[in-house]
């Protein structure tokens, strides 16, 4: 009997034991109220969705900044920089930790952000910079020498003293600037004459045609037409296709949009200008949660004309032709070869 007792004692002792230690890890494990970290909140402006090339940034951006515990609210200015500023306006209310902007003029934007900077909100200048302002962050591709690559790729084509026609983005897009004065460095070393430089305000597509069309004698007299953008490039391509000059002007473009791959192989644009923009949106959300979270993180410097200092990541672009269209846009997953190819199916293999 005495041995039963003990027994049951045992095992009394130890069910106390087990009991002791697992209300113990479960109070080890409970969170503690008011500690849970809030979400990093990110405003992201744009410019547009009509480029293609600005819904995928948004795609790569969202997602990152998702996987990182973050929240992205994505507002469209329609191309209207007067909606720019409110949307600042709007995030500066809702208090956001960052705002990312992909401006469309600067000179509009430098109160507003002057404004969200005091209320201690961290402004990413994304692709194009908001110039007269210090944002924390400047992120874009190498612009000058977008335009140096589109000038060495009309270089290997033509011959001193050929004559070519720039149609650029808006004077008041800081890349449209640079991207120009690397493309004029060129041309003044490879001694190709630029006739004409036409802006194309709000990098309206319709302007390249329309400026194609009214100068349709100059057309018959050039080499080559170097546009800023492959929406640009695609109009000037279908209104030189009007005078018959498809295929006989070299057309150059940036963005490796997937009409421009296409005109690409189908020989009525020479080359693009491939920017891995799913590279440096993913490098932007990181920065933004970096940036609200206090986390130092590399990056270089970017020096304006005024002499002001801006913290800046540069991405590298890469020249596109029919020549490396497989290794650089359709071997890196940036547009499928059926795709690239769809009125070229003879030229598959």
């Amino acid at each position: 009997m005495k041995k039963i007792c003990k027994i049951g004692m045992l095992l009394l002792t130890l069910m106390a034991v087990m009991l002791l230690g697992g209300c113990e890890k479960e109070k080890d494990t409970q969170q503690p109220e008011g500690e849970e970290e809030e979400k990093v909140q990110i405003g992201m402006i744009f410019d547009n969705f009509v480029m293609e090339r600005w819904q995928r940034d948004r795609d790569v951006f969202v997602s990152t900044a998702k996987e990182l515990g973050a929240e992205v609210n994505v507002q469209n200015a329609n191309s209207s920089v007067e909606e720019q500023v409110e949307l600042i306006r709007y995030f500066i209310e809702k208090e956001v930790d960052v705002i990312v902007i992909i401006p469309i003029d600067s000179e509009p934007l430098l109160a507003s952000v002057k404004a969200a900077r005091e209320k201690g909100i961290k402004v990413i200048s994304y692709d194009r910079l908001i110039l007269g302002a210090q944002p924390d962050l400047y992120i874009s591709f190498d612009n000058r020498k977008v335009g140096t690559l589109m000038g060495e790729a009309f270089g290997e084509k033509l011959e001193t003293g050929d004559k070519v026609l720039m149609i650029c983005g808006p004077k008041t897009d800081n890349n449209a600037m640079e991207v120009q004065s690397g493309f004029e460095e060129v041309m003044k070393e490879k001694q190709i004459e630029i006739l004409d430089v036409y802006y194309a305000d709000g990098w309206k597509p319709e302007y390249a045609a329309m400026y194609v069309r009214q100068n349709g004698d100059v057309m018959h007299e050039v080499k080559g037409v170097m546009c800023g953008n492959d929406n640009l490039a695609g109009q000037a391509v279908s209104a030189l296709a009007e005078l018959r000059l498809a295929g006989e002007v070299y057309v150059a473009g940036q963005d490796a949009d997937l009409a421009a791959c296409q005109r690409i192989v189908e020989g009525t644009q020479y080359m693009t200008v491939y920017k891995s923009i799913e590279r440096m949106a993913d490098r932007a959300a990181r920065a933004a949660v970096d940036m609200a979270k206090g986390r130092e993180f590399a990056y270089d410097s970017y020096i304006t004309e005024d002499g002001i200092e801006i913290p800046y990541i540069k991405m590298e672009p890469i020249a596109v032709t029919e020549e490396n269209m497989q290794e650089v846009i359709i071997d890196e997953g940036f547009h499928l070869k059926e795709d690239v190819y769809l009125n070229r199916p003879d030229l598959l293999n």
